[in-house]
C-alpha cells in the first residue's frame, strides 16, 4: 500500500508532520497557499449561523440519553463528539490537519486547522457564538445547510455535551488574527472570553478533562481511540489524522490517498482475494453521494463497514438495505444472462434459480460510505440511519455501476459467481443440517447434550457455564463446582477450526454442536437468538499451556465468527488457573504469574525458597477438586478475564492470521511478537 498508516517515533514527529508539535505553542503559520484562500471565507460562517433551539439543564441529569451511557463505550462518544466537528470542517473544505493528544492529567485535547468556532456576538442571545455552542444544547451551525452540506453532528448537542459532562473544558479558537480563549466548568461558563493578538493560523484546540461524578471511569484508551481516528482517515481521503499519548509517547499518523479503496485493500492484507483489484466508484444522485469499495476472498466471514456522514452505522439503516438489495439483484441478473456460469447441475433449474442476500456476502468485504445532506438516525449515538429515500438511491446506484462493472470484466465476475454459487448450496446445506438437528432434538425430548453437567439455578442472569479441556479437568471441575449456579461441559477430543470451514461442515463437528447446544442460542444470521441464551457467564478454562492456549484461540474463533453478540454483550469470560502452589508446611499460597509468584517468596515466605516447595501446574487435571474450586472457580478468590471487542477490524484480522490459510502473515506475525512471549511451556 502507498497510503500511510505508521508510528511516529516521539523524537522525530515534529519533522515528520512537518508542523509544531501543538498547534497552540506557535504563532507559525501551517497551512498552505490554497487553506489560505479558504480561511478568507471566514466572513461566511459567523454568528448569525448560530440558531438556539433550547437549553443545557438535562444532560448531566440523564447522559444516557445523549451519549448511549456512562462506560466505557459513553466515555469515548466524547471524544468523537469533538473530532466530528473537527471533520465537519475538514468536509466543509476548510481543514486538512487533526491532532488529538490524550495527556498525562487524563485529559484530551482536539486540534484542527479549520476555520475556528465563530467567537462575535450572537444576537439572539447577547453572547459570544463560542460560549453559545458550549453552553447551551441544540446550538450549532449545522441546522441551515449554509456552513455546512453534509454533516455527522447535525442535532447540535455535541460540543455541548462534551462541556456539560467534563469537570472542565478550555477552548482555545485562532481566527481573524487573534487568539480567543475562555474555560467552561461541568457546562458552565468558569471564565469570561479573552482576546489576544498574534495568531498566524485558524482553527479551534477544545481541551476537556471528563468529570469522574459521571463516568464509571475516566481512563481513555489508545487503541479505542486509533481504530476510529484510522476509519476517519480512510473515509477522508488526503487528510491527516494524529494521535498521540505523551505518558508513552505512543504516536501514530493516519493518512490515505486511495480513501475507502485503501480501506479495503488494508482489510484484505491477511487474506486470498479472488481478483487483483478493488472495486470502487463514487456517485451522487439526488444530492446524495455514495462512495463504495469492495472485494471479494476464498474465505467465508463477511467484513462490511458502513458509514453515513463519517458516522459508522454499527446497526445498519436504509443504506445498508439498498446495498445487499442491489447486490443480491445484480448478481440474479447476471447468471440469468449468462446461465453457463451455473453449470449443469443447476443449468437445469435455471428457470427457478434466485439467490439470496446471504449467499452474496460470503468472502465479501466492503466499504460503503455515504453523504446526506439530512441524515435521520436512530438515536443520539447514530447506529442506525432511517431516511427511507436513501435505500433507493444506493440501490439504484449499486446497481448500475456493478452490473456494467461485471459485464465489461467477465474474468471478474467469474470467480465471484462460482463462489456465490457455492456459498448458496452450503446455505441450503446448512440448512437441512439445522432441521435434522431440529427434527433429532424434538423425538429425543431434549437439545442438552448427555456430556453437560447442568446447573439447578434457571435464570441466565445467575447461571454459568465452564467450558472444560480434557475428561480429568472437567471431572474435577464437576465435583468441585456450586452446582446451584454452574454448569460444566468438557470438551473432549480435537476442536474444529471454524476459521477454515462453512456453516454446514461447522454443524457437523459433535463438539461444536454440544456447545451450541448448551448455550442455547443456535448459530447462523437467521437462526441466532441472544435472548435464549442459558448462561450469562460463558467460562472458557483451560491449561495454562500451548495446548491450552490453542483450544483457548479455537473457542474464541468460534464465538467470535458465529456467537459475536455473546461478547458484545459481555458474556465470554476466560478463566486464569494459577501457574504455581507454593507451600510451606500448612502454609499455601497460588501464584498466577511469575511476577506473583516472586512476590510470594519474597513477602510471605520471607525469601527463603529452599524451605519453600513449588509446584508449576500444566494442567488443570493436576488439580484436585478442592483446589480447581479455591483457585478458579470460586466466585469470591477466582480471576477472570472478560472477552472484549473493542477494534473489530483488528480482531478480524489476528483471527484470519492466527487461524487462515495464509502461512505468510503467521509467520510475519510469529517473527514479530516471539520476543515477547512469556510462560512458553513446551
Amino acid at each position: 500500500m502507498t497510503d500511510q498508516e505508521k508510528p511516529v517515533a516521539s523524537d522525530e514527529k515534529n519533522e515528520e508532520l512537518n508542523q509544531p508539535t501543538d498547534l497552540t505553542e506557535t504563532n507559525e503559520a501551517t497551512t498552505d497557499e490554497s487553506s489560505a484562500s479558504l480561511n478568507e471565507q471566514t466572513e461566511d460562517y459567523s454568528a448569525a449561523n448560530i440558531r438556539v433551539l433550547e437549553g443545557l439543564e438535562a444532560v448531566r441529569k440523564r447522559p444516557g440519553m445523549y451519549i448511549g451511557g456512562t462506560g466505557f463505550a459513553g466515555l469515548h462518544h466524547l471524544v468523537w463528539e469533538v473530532v466530528d466537528n473537527s471533520i465537519d470542517e475538514a468536509l466543509a473544505g476548510f481543514a486538512s490537519t487533526i491532532i488529538v493528544n490524550m495527556h498525562e492529567d487524563g485529559s484530551i485535547s482536539v486540534i484542527d486547522d479549520g476555520r475556528g468556532i465563530p467567537t462575535d456576538i450572537h444576537e439572539q442571545t447577547g453572547k459570544s457564538a463560542l460560549e453559545v455552542i458550549l453552553t447551551v444544547l441544540h446550538s450549532g451551525g449545522k441546522f441551515d445547510k449554509k456552513s455546512y452540506k453534509y454533516s455527522g453532528g447535525l442535532h447540535g448537542v455535541g460540543i455541548s455535551v462534551v462541556s456539560a459532562l467534563s469537570e472542565w473544558l478550555e477552548a482555545t479558537v485562532y481566527r481573524d488574527g487573534k487568539v480567543f480563549y475562555q474555560t467552561f466548568r461541568r457546562g458552565a461558563v468558569a471564565s469570561e472570553m479573552t482576546v489576544t493578538e498574534g495568531a498566524h493560523h485558524t482553527g479551534t484546540k477544545i481541551r476537556f478533562k471528563p468529570d469522574a461524578e459521571i463516568f464509571e471511569s475516566v481512563e481513555f484508551d489508545y487503541d479505542t481511540l486509533a481504530k476510529r481516528l484510522r476509519e476517519l482517515a480512510f473515509l477522508n481521503k488526503g487528510i491527516k489524522i494524529i494521535l498521540r499519548q505523551k505518558s508513552t509517547k505512543r504516536c501514530n499518523s493516519f493518512e490515505y490517498v486511495g480513501g475507502i479503496a485503501s480501506f479495503v485493500e488494508f482489510l484484505n492484507e491477511t487474506k486470498t482475494t479472488l481478483f487483483k483489484d478493488v472495486i470502487a466508484f463514487t456517485k451522487e444522485k439526488d444530492g446524495i453521494e455514495v462512495d463504495v469499495a469492495m472485494s471479494y476472498n476464498d474465505g467465508y466471514n463477511e467484513q462490511f463497514f458502513a458509514f453515513v456522514n463519517n458516522i459508522n452505522t454499527i446497526d445498519g439503516g436504509t443504506h445498508v438495505l439498498g446495498f445487499r438489495s442491489a447486490l443480491t439483484k445484480v448478481f440474479n441478473r447476471y447468471i440469468k444472462e449468462n446461465p453457463d456460469l451455473l453449470g449443469k447441475e443447476l443449468k437445469n433449474k435455471k428457470d427457478d434459480f434466485k439467490l439470496v442476500t446471504e449467499d452474496t456476502r460470503e468472502g465479501l468485504i466492503g466499504v460503503l460510505s455515504i453523504r446526506v445532506p439530512e441524515p435521520q438516525f436512530e438515536g443520539q449515538t447514530k447506529g442506525k440511519l432511517g431516511n427511507p429515500e436513501v435505500r433507493g438511491v444506493v440501490d439504484q446506484v449499486v446497481s448500475d455501476y456493478l452490473y456494467d462493472y461485471f459485464e465489461q470484466n467477465p474474468n471478474i465476475a467469474k470467480p465471484v459467481v462460482e463462489k456465490i454459487l457455492l456459498s448458496m448450496k452450503a446455505r441450503q446445506a446448512a440448512q437441512k443440517a439445522r432441521e435434522l438437528t431440529r427434527r433429532k432434538t424434538a423425538l429425543e425430548g431434549s437439545s442438552l447434550p448427555g456430556k453437560l453437567a447442568d446447573c439447578s439455578e434457571k435464570d441466565p442472569a445467575k447461571s454459568e457455564l465452564f467450558i472444560v479441556e480434557g475428561n480429568s479437568a472437567g471431572g474435577s471441575a464437576k465435583q468441585g463446582r456450586d452446582r446451584r449456579i454452574q454448569a460444566i461441559l468438557p470438551l473432549r477430543g480435537k476442536i474444529l477450526n471454524v476459521e477454515k470451514v462453512r456453516l454446514e461442515r461447522v454443524l457437523s463437528s459433535e463438539i461444536i454442536r454440544d456447545l451450541i447446544n448448551a448455550v442455547g442460542t443456535n448459530v447462523g444470521k437467521n437462526d441466532f437468538d441472544i435472548n435464549k441464551c442459558r448462561y450469562h457467564k460463558i467460562i472458557i478454562m483451560t491449561d495454562a499451556d500451548v495446548d491450552g492456549a490453542h483450544i483457548r484461540t479455537l473457542l474464541l474463533t468460534f464465538f467470535y465468527r458465529y456467537m459475536p453478540e455473546i461478547i458484545e454483550k459481555g458474556y465470554l469470560y476466560a478463566a486464569q488457573p494459577p501457574l504455581y502452589k507454593i507451600s510451606r508446611g500448612k502454609e499455601i499460597r497460588y501464584a498466577y504469574s511469575e511476577k506473583e509468584k516472586d512476590a510470594i517468596i519474597a513477602n510471605d515466605f520471607n525469601g527463603e525458597t529452599e524451605k519453600v516447595n513449588m509446584q508449576r501446574y500444566k494442567g488443570l487435571g493436576e488439580m484436585n477438586p478442592e483446589q480447581l474450586w479455591e483457585t478458579t472457580m470460586n466466585p469470591e478468590t477466582r480471576i477472570l478475564h472478560r472477552v472484549k471487542c473493542i477494534d473489530e477490524t483488528e480482531a478480524d484480522r489476528l483471527f484470519s492470521i492466527l487461524m487462515g490459510d495464509k502461512v505468510e502473515p503467521r509467520r510475519n506475525f510469529i517473527v514479530k511478537y516471539a520476543k515477547s512471549v512469556k510462560n512458553l511451556d513446551i
